[in-house]
């Protein structure tokens, strides 16, 4: 098979071994995988796969065909659509996923579509409701929020019923990302807007400060991005007199049953509401999977909305 592989911090297309599923496992024909922050650290040397996973092959997230079924694996049959977050691996033409990390894609529901969901929308999901709790009512800041996570945390925000402001740098984003349901402001605005109940900080340390004094009292911030800084100077009295938490999370490390349980959660809560239309996976660009390395330089520049999905051919 072909896969994007990490070569002196670069991205070039080789060919690989096909993989093998293993006990519980299926093998899946990769139809689109997205690119994500994790992606671009992994490819720079910072942010090795967990073990089991291919060091050399970077990929969060996959949707595609179920092409063969390891030993005690049923919940899928052959031919199935599948997509799934995973620990890496998943920018090939072929890619190993346990069945219980697995979700059905939803009918009608196009392949980049479907590429471009799992990890942002898993992520997204657990932050909100899984740690910080957000609840109908509730006002709640997406920092950064014309990403793949945050126009995920917006959508999802507004579908549970809460109030949701999205800080946004770019000007020419925010009527976009405004038509997902959310008050669109930039940056500078952020305080003036709130308080807020939680915050969805994908940006990193230099909005801790900020994210803080703007919480209402109980308030949560859930930091799931540091990719502006990973330090953060924090009012330790602020945080006590607001009763406030701060906590942080990420997907990738997690053992098996606990990608599981979030899968379950996905597939509970939020595919009706994909495939109802009530939310959706902002495209922003596609690339062949054999034009990796141009996918990774657009995904890097910025300035776009929503995600970045590598396709295979038939």
């Amino acid at each position: 098979m072909k896969a994007a592989t990490i070569r002196d911090g670069r991205i070039e297309v080789l060919d690989h071994p096909d993989p093998v599923p293993g006990l519980g496992q299926v093998l899946v024909k990769v139809r689109a995988a997205g690119l994500n922050g994790a992606d671009l650290i992994q490819v720079r040397g910072h942010y090795p796969p967990p073990p089991g996973y291919p060091v050399d092959i970077p990929g969060l997230e996959l949707a595609g065909e179920v092409v063969e079924l390891g030993p005690g694996a049923s919940r899928f049959r052959l031919g199935d659509a599948v997509m799934a977050v995973v620990g890496g691996g998943a920018q090939a033409e072929l890619a190993v996923v346990h069945e219980r990390e697995a979700m059905p894609v939803p009918a009608g529901l196009g392949w980049a579509e479907a590429g471009g969901f799992p990890e942002v929308f898993t992520t997204a999901h657990d932050a909100l409701f899984s740690q910080a709790g957000l609840a109908m009512g509730e006002r709640l800041l997406v920092q950064g929020a014309a990403g793949g996570v945050g126009t995920a945390g917006v959508q999802l925000g507004k579908a549970a019923g809460a109030s949701v402001v999205a800080s946004v740098r770019d000007p020419a984003r925010r009527e976009a990302v405004a038509a997902m349901g959310a008050t669109a402001v930039s940056p500078d605005e952020v305080a003036s807007n709130g308080p807020y109940d939680v915050v969805l900080e994908l940006v990193g340390g230099p909005n801790i400060g900020v994210d803080l004094g703007a919480l209402a009292i109980g308030g949560r911030i859930a930091v799931i991005g540091v990719g502006a800084g990973s330090t953060a100077e924090v009012d330790l009295r602020v945080l006590m007199g607001k009763r406030a938490r701060i906590h942080g999370s990420t997907l990738r490390a997690r053992p098996l049953e606990a990608k599981a349980m979030a899968a379950r959660l996905i597939e509970a809560n939020v595919l009706p509401l994909l495939s109802v239309g009530a939310v959706s996976v902002p495209v922003c660009d596609t690339f062949p999977l054999e034009e990796a390395s141009s996918a990774y330089e657009r995904f890097a520049a910025g300035g776009k909305l929503g995600k970045v999905v590598l396709v295979t051919s038939d």
